[in-house]
């Protein structure tokens, strides 16, 4: 990935102190002021989104309808709704919105990360066959009869934790001779993946019975339906906690986006920090998978957009793409509910649909199309 010539302006101070300085605003790219007035706006359209996103479904929910559930809760003095509007609001509508969106920052962030520690724009959980390895680890997880009490929301996600891990470490293995830094690191990627994808529907054939598999294979499309109050706990204690780390990390993510040599000139411990932060990106996707199935192209197309508007400083780059893939995927799974109402189609088919066309355009600029 080709450096881009204000962020190694940008980068050149940190060679003094092994910190990356905020050099003065240039055109085209926006100060600090501009850039926390983005990251409030950002903020108000996100939780306007999640709002919206509860209203949205096959069942009409309204402003007013929304507010008294919340007030409800809070022990506020209102009147409450009936008992099936507010299970529909309460226990299925806002903890899918809410996971969507936990979900989409967490992809957004490891796509951000990944792109960096690789120096790869095509880089992502699901190209470089994260997702897959979390897929299958999940589904053994929920499949084998050996996991018995396990196939819990935590088993499952220990299994797809695993999963990650394994293809992670069988990816690095395939590279240890060319490094991270290489443009076959896609390419051995979606080997990686197809692999896990074998092993998935080989575990589904062969231990799960027709129901189970019909339903597993909606699952792994990715689908925000099976959302629930325990997993949007999990999901909201992990993914805070990876953004945290990540973003301490930023700077040294400056360096590594210019390559191993350029980030030890700068002091970071190369090895450890990649192996750190590829941890944290697995545990990130694992945890999503788990929950909600492998979803394509959120951590490709976001980080992308996003530094077009807050540039490439992965210390500003990283909470403004969180903030933009909670909202892309809060939308894409409303889009998902209503476009073939009353059906509703998985959301990793919205994020393809959409994905596909903007992997090829940066294909294009990368001149390998």
């Amino acid at each position: 990935m080709s450096a881009e010539p204000e962020a190694v302006d940008l980068l050149l101070p940190a060679a003094r102190e092994s910190r990356v300085r905020t050099a003065p605003p240039r055109s085209g790219r926006p100060g600090g002021p501009a850039r926390a007035g983005l990251f409030l706006a950002g903020t108000l359209v996100l939780l306007a989104s999640v709002a919206a996103g509860t209203r949205i479904g096959s069942a009409e929910v309204g402003w007013s309808d929304l507010g008294r559930v919340l007030g409800a809760r809070l022990g506020l003095a209102v009147e409450p709704l009936p008992p099936l509007l507010d299970s529909l609001v309460w226990d299925l509508r806002l903890p899918r919105v809410l996971m969507a969106a936990l979900v989409g920052a967490s992809l957004a962030v490891c796509g951000t990360v990944l792109q960096a520690v690789t120096r790869n724009a095509l880089a992502d959980p699901y190209l470089l066959g994260v997702s897959s390895g979390a897929s299958a680890g999940a589904v053994v997880v929920a499949v084998l009869p050996l996991s018995g009490a396990a196939a819990g929301t935590l088993g499952i996600t220990g299994g797809a934790l695993v999963g990650a891990l394994l293809s992670f470490g069988l990816l690095l293995a395939l590279l240890h001779r060319t490094g991270l830094d290489s443009g076959r690191i896609v390419l051995t990627g979606v080997v990686v993946g197809q692999l896990f994808t074998a092993l998935t529907s080989l575990v589904l054939m062969a231990s799960a019975d027709a129901d189970t598999t019909r339903a597993l294979t909606h699952w792994l499309l990715g689908s925000m339906a099976p959302a629930r109050w325990d997993a949007v706990v999990v999901c909201a204690t992990v993914t805070p906690l990876g953004l945290v780390i990540a973003r301490l990390y930023a700077n040294a993510l400056d360096g590594l986006a210019f390559g191993a040599d350029t980030a030890a000139s700068l002091g970071i411990g190369v090895r450890r920090t990649r192996m750190l932060l590829l941890v944290v990106t697995a545990v990130l996707t694992s945890v999503a998978v788990a929950t909600v199935g492998a979803i394509g192209f959120v951590g490709l197309i976001v980080p992308h957009g996003v530094r077009l508007l807050a540039g490439p400083l992965h210390r500003v780059l990283l909470p403004h793409a969180a903030l933009a893939g909670a909202v892309f995927l809060v939308w894409t799974d409303a889009l998902a509910r209503v476009a073939f109402a009353p059906r509703e189609i998985p959301v990793g088919v919205i994020t393809a649909l959409l994905g596909v066309p903007l992997f090829l355009l940066v294909l294009r600029r990368r001149g390998e199309l």
